[in-house]
């Protein structure tokens, strides 16, 4: 990892982005200080006790692990559907979406889907990314991770490409939630296109990366999505979009 990757890093775990102010991409970029203080997941035993473990499998912060935890608990409402995360890194969400579904019950499948080797489908669109971006990582540290430290027996982990190389193994599931985690315009809007039909009513998808200037095409590719009427979205000023299907 590089020292610049390591410094990214540790300061995302803390909720900020290593990216100078001085060079957002245009005005539409501002440091953002929500003023609130309300910290819910500093009385979850449950979720402190998993997140001291998987922090170290993520680059995403505790204020956005714990909507994910939150929103696992809230899909439990949600009518009978798997559950799906693409870009997984080094497993550090996934294992924490995974083992909030078996302790509120979700039977469900888990779907876990990265290529293991970084990210693909860069364009034009992203301003930041080539490929191969957080390729350091591999398909067996993500299974120690879930298998040896966690004991999770309900994911699968399917490696390469979403949805080209392994979507046609799952492709008579139903959705409650999908998490996509894949830093690119291109990536996300080909893992939408597939499973937007496949999603649950009040299905939930939640992006991460939106409204950072470092991925742009991610909030690009929200924005665009504004205005379609079977889906209600929600910025959220963690770094995170949800959408909720009607």
């Amino acid at each position: 990892m590089s020292i610049q990757a390591s410094i990214r890093r540790f300061i995302n775990q803390f909720g900020f982005e290593l990216y100078r102010v001085s060079n957002f991409p245009s005005s539409n970029y501002e440091q953002v200080l929500p003023l609130a203080s309300y910290a819910p997941w500093n009385k979850d035993k449950a979720f402190i006790s998993l997140y001291k473990i998987i922090s170290n499998y993520t680059l995403v912060d505790k204020y956005r692990c714990f909507e994910l935890w939150s929103l696992i608990k809230q899909s439990q409402k949600l009518e009978k559907g798997s559950i799906i995360e693409i870009g997984v890194w080094r497993g550090g969400t996934g294992a924490l979406i995974a083992t909030h579904a078996k302790n509120c019950g979700i039977a469900d499948p888990i779907y876990l889907c990265d290529t293991f080797t970084g990210v693909v489908k860069s364009s034009t669109e992203d301003s930041d990314y080539e490929n191969s971006e957080h390729n350091d990582t591999s398909l067996q540290l993500v299974e120690d991770l879930l298998i040896k430290k966690l004991s999770l027996g309900n994911v699968k982990l399917l490696q390469g490409i979403f949805p080209e190389d392994t979507s046609h193994l799952i492709e008579s599931e139903r959705f409650r939630f999908c998490h996509i985690d894949v830093d690119v315009y291109q990536s996300a809007k080909d893992i939408v296109t597939w499973i937007w039909d496949k999603m649950v009513p009040g299905g939930i998808i939640v992006y991460d990366d939106y409204g950072f200037a470092s991925c742009d095409g991610i909030t690009k590719y929200v924005e665009e999505q504004i205005d379609e009427k079977d889906r209600l979205i929600i910025h959220n000023l963690n770094g995170h979009a949800i959408i909720i299907k009607r």
